[in-house]
């Protein structure tokens, strides 16, 4: 295969470095803190058990992105820094079209010039030369093009799991007044009610047992109206940034005040300037820190600047051990002990981190629909855990202690 000469140049630049960062990277495993303390201990009762428990955690979470790329090879491939993101492609932003010109004669093609609705973002979408690594094409186009941000289009899971289905019952109805709220998941099945869903994927909107239970606990909680983006549908690379920067962009268009988003990846330019954007218009991204536990990488978009993390507790009151962790976390909520309902609409057991963040988007929800400062309101509900004050376990406090989904 013939390689442009421009993009030559750039691959040789960066072929050392390069042979470290196609690897799977090795996770270092950090002291577990507090955590430690305060977590659930039904693995052990010894610091050394939670400890390796821990660490446990971090391996899987690195086995799990293993598996999926190799079961997924015409879908999935590692970015730049080891993280999965969809195949052969790479976003382009803060560049005109006529600045391209390097990309182009090197290779790149534009598959696409596009408008993140709603929040004023731009970019184009680009496919890498036949015969490049994702990651070899990402730092050379950054040769390339200097002056532009260069993403993959990373994806990003679900913080939470489901068991398997218990007795059937219909959703509770919510009360009183509450702001908008919308929710970047899977879509709800028929017995779900919600005022509007959108799909922002391949076969998207389909049913999920995830999104499901996430819309039923806002609705559980107090939300009222409720608006589904479905980033997942049945694309294997579901999730994805581009994917969640929509349809946040399509929430914030439908005049959503609240967004729960209970799923982690890692730092995505272009979803972070999407959060950025939704913020300046008001609106309150609040997110999941997920269940790698907490020697994993702090999560995304949790860790974004101004959203709302949160984490979770069980039943006793005890941080989950493999809730994840966020560079500041704001509330805990129950993500264990608790139900919701599945697509079918059957009442299903729930855990994870993904099921405690629409109890807290919904308590902001309630407090902005009444016309008060949601963060007061929190405060107030906030039950005080662990060490006197905000710490990294509870962050500000438990909220909505008695939301269990029964």
């Amino acid at each position: 295969m013939r390689i442009f000469p421009l993009l030559c140049a750039a691959l040789a630049l960066i072929a050392a470095p390069l042979a470290a960062q196609i690897a799977l990277p090795r996770l270092p495993l950090p002291p577990v803190g507090s955590v430690v303390g305060d977590s659930l201990g039904a693995l052990g009762e010894t610091g050394a058990d939670l400890q390796r428990t821990v660490e446990k955690l971090a391996r899987d979470r690195l086995r799990t992105v293993e598996r999926l790329v190799r079961s997924n090879p015409d879908i999935i491939e590692l970015d730049a820094l080891g993280a999965p993101a969809r195949r052969g492609e790479l976003i382009v932003m803060d560049v005109p079209a006529a600045a391209l010109a390097p990309a182009l004669q090197a290779g790149f093609t534009v598959l696409s010039r596009e408008e993140v609705e709603g929040l004023g973002i731009s970019l184009v979408r680009v496919r890498v030369p036949a015969g490049l690594s994702l990651a070899e094409a990402q730092s050379a186009l950054a040769l390339l093009l200097p002056d532009a941000e260069i993403v993959a289009d990373n994806l990003h899971f679900q913080a939470g799991v489901a068991d398997s289905a218990l007795a059937s019952a219909a959703s509770s109805a919510s009360t009183g007044r509450s702001a908008p709220v919308g929710m970047i998941d899977g879509a709800t099945g028929p017995s779900i009610a919600v005022a509007e869903t959108r799909g922002f994927a391949k076969g998207a909107p389909y049913p999920s047992h995830h999104g499901s239970s996430v819309a039923f606990l806002l609705s559980h909680a107090g939300a009222g109206t409720i608006r589904v983006a479905d980033v997942y549908g049945t694309d294997k690379a579901g999730g994805n940034a581009l994917a969640m920067a929509k349809g946040l962009g399509w929430l914030v268009e439908r005049g959503s005040k609240v967004v729960t988003i209970s799923l982690v990846g890692p730092r995505n330019a272009l979803l972070e300037r999407a959060v950025r954007a939704a913020q300046r218009r008001g609106v309150v991204v609040v997110a999941a820190v997920g269940n790698d536990g907490p020697a994993a990488p702090p999560a995304y978009p949790a860790s974004y600047p101004g959203v709302v993390a949160v984490t979770a507790v069980d039943g006793k009151r005890r941080a989950l051990i493999e809730a994840g962790r966020a560079l500041n976390l704001d509330y805990a909520a129950p993500g264990a002990d608790i139900y919701g309902r599945n697509a079918k609409g059957n009442r299903i057991k729930l855990r994870g981190t993904s099921f405690a963040t629409p109890l807290v988007a919904a308590r902001v929800a309630r407090a902005m629909g009444q016309g008060g400062d949601w963060r007061s309101a929190l405060d107030r509900e906030a039950i005080d855990l662990g060490r006197k004050g905000p710490d990294d376990v509870f962050g500000r406090g438990l909220v909505c202690a008695t939301c269990t989904g029964r």
